[in-house]
């Protein structure tokens, strides 16, 4: 009899024990799914920037004052290129059209203030022409300084460009370059009931369900 009771209380112990390990069992994996159930989006971050040293800004500054849109090449603004040549083109046609003018129409007054030119001499055909058109001294005077003015404001346009576009390329490398965002962008969307104004009331419905999207980058 004795005997018998051991073995009931013995089993009766292995079932409590089973009992507890199963509790245990059935309640570890509850704690571990709502931990790994729980959306990553819900929790807070901070914004994570990665430095991109690839790019240097000091460099792209030196290669576009030393050649123009080198910066941008650096930079892999290569669309930029074309923009940058096609300025700096056109103010250097300027200059070296204004620049010929201007020296056509010195030329001309120095020979009014001098000896005629013979033929064949630089500018001969135009000195002849603004001789028969009768043009004056002032007049002359005032279309070269006009010439001479062109000229410079080409040239100050030119240069203006030719530094724009290094601090162009300062800007991207610097600021467009240097930081990158990771994919670390956290999103909530939750049921939220709206109380409406009084003036919008009138049809009996003071709370309308919606939708409260929180957003955060």
């Amino acid at each position: 009899m004795s005997f018998l009771s051991s073995i009931i209380s013995a089993q009766t112990l292995d079932r409590i024990e089973t009992g507890i390990t199963d509790t245990s069992k059935k309640h570890s994996p509850v704690r571990s799914r709502s931990a790994s159930f729980a959306p990553k989006i819900y929790q807070s971050r901070e914004r994570i920037y990665h430095p991109d040293s690839s790019h240097i800004p000091h460099k792209a500054v030196m290669r576009s004052f030393m050649i123009p849109g080198y910066g941008q090449v650096y930079n892999r603004r290569w669309w930029k290129v074309p923009l940058i040549y096609g300025g700096l083109g056109l103010l250097a046609s300027a200059i070296i059209y204004n620049q010929h003018q201007y020296n056509e129409y010195l030329t001309i007054s120095r020979y009014r203030q001098g000896d005629p030119p013979s033929p064949g001499a630089p500018y001969y055909d135009r000195y002849v022409l603004f001789r028969d058109y009768q043009v004056s001294d002032a007049r002359l005077s005032d279309v070269r300084e006009n010439s001479r003015r062109n000229r410079d404001l080409s040239i100050m346009g030119f240069l203006a460009v030719w530094g724009i576009q290094a601090i162009d390329a300062y800007i991207d490398a610097k600021f467009l370059h240097s930081y990158s965002v990771d994919n670390n962008l956290s999103f909530r969307a939750t049921p939220q009931v709206i109380n409406q104004r009084v003036y919008a009331q009138h049809a009996g419905f003071k709370y309308i369900p919606g939708i409260k999207v929180i957003c955060s980058f």
